[in-house]
């Protein structure tokens, strides 16, 4: 999968997936075509399935087996169970194996279609759609020639699978000695939920967005009420926290934009990831990020958003 990629510029805006799809049959005897996507920076491989089938008396219901792959021993999961799909078995499955939020983890589906390279506008959020699948798995929806592929939201599993990675947003060290209010860019519900509970326990007033267009718009906001009272735009908001990936507009291009603005760029942001590889921190180095963080290390979310604050106090 590494070759199999365009190394994508930073702060274009645009994403590479991997397509895949779930096979039903349908009420005429025929097969669906149910298709998803998967960021194609989260998977390692696409292996022939060896067959899996679930397992009476597994503690979940989405376990089929493991493989040994890379001396790992990795636990696959029938992605149709999570997704509440009723998969149609045939001799060509594969299982996608994925590497994010310092899990690896391999998903069984009926095949792979192909890998597109599609800007985050592209990425149309889900209200408004309807689907069988339930929302707070899919991050957002993609048109394809004359199909549609859903973008899925592997934290949102992994969270389902593990319900103490919650608890790591309640585990805070640190309190900030003043007020300080926080603006979060997130599209995912229960990561956004996990990262206001963590700032907020730290005393921070949060403000909310579901991706970078609609953060700018609030920050338009904050800018014309600064203007209006003579106001330096720090004292509206005084740091910026943005997950990398989001539909309409990434954390990339929203950092971009935020540090090729004036009045905004004197303005720290961290951004986040569940996949904060060496490129992908070299991207947030480019567009001028000024911390980067994986979506694991939460519990040091407080800590280094106070430590950039203090560090802008300093130099101002």
């Amino acid at each position: 999968m590494a070759n199999a990629g365009i190394l994508l510029e930073t702060g274009t805006n645009e994403l590479e997936i991997l397509e895949l799809h779930i096979d039903e049959d349908d009420v005429s005897g025929g097969r669906v075509h149910n298709c998803f996507g998967i960021n194609v920076a989260k998977v390692m491989q696409v292996i022939e399935s060896a067959g899996f089938s679930h397992r009476q008396g597994a503690s979940n219901p989405c376990f089929v087996g493991t493989i040994a792959l890379r001396d790992l021993i990795i636990p696959v999961l029938d992605l149709s169970t999570w997704l509440a799909l009723e998969r149609k078995p045939h001799a060509h499955e594969v299982v996608i194996v994925t590497e994010f939020s310092k899990t690896v983890l391999g998903f069984l589906v009926s095949g792979v279609n192909d890998i597109h390279r599609v800007g985050w506008g592209e990425v149309a959020p889900i209200d408004g759609f309807m689907s069988r699948v339930a929302k707070a798995n899919i991050v957002g929806l993609i048109q394809r020639e004359g199909r549609f592929i859903q973008l899925l939201d592997l934290e949102q599993l992994v969270s389902e699978l593990d319900p103490g990675i919650m608890a790591l947003a309640d585990q805070v060290g640190i309190q900030a000695g003043r007020p300080c209010t926080v603006l979060v860019a997130e599209d995912s519900p229960t990561i956004r939920l996990m990262v206001r509970k963590n700032l907020a326990a730290a005393g921070f007033t949060v403000q909310e967005a579901n991706n970078g267009e609609e953060a700018l718009r609030l920050l338009a906001g904050m800018k014309a009420q600064a203007v209006v009272e003579g106001k330096a735009i720090s004292q509206f908001v005084d740091i910026i926290i943005s997950d990398i990936e989001m539909p309409l507009m990434d954390g990339f291009s929203f950092t971009k934009t935020i540090k090729s603005d004036p009045m905004l760029r004197e303005l720290p942001v961290m951004l986040y990831s569940s996949i904060i590889t060496k490129e992908l921190r070299h991207k947030g180095e480019a567009v001028g990020a000024d911390d980067q963080i994986a979506k694991p290390d939460m519990p040091m979310m407080a800590e280094r958003a106070l430590k950039l604050i203090k560090a802008l106090k300093q130099e101002a």
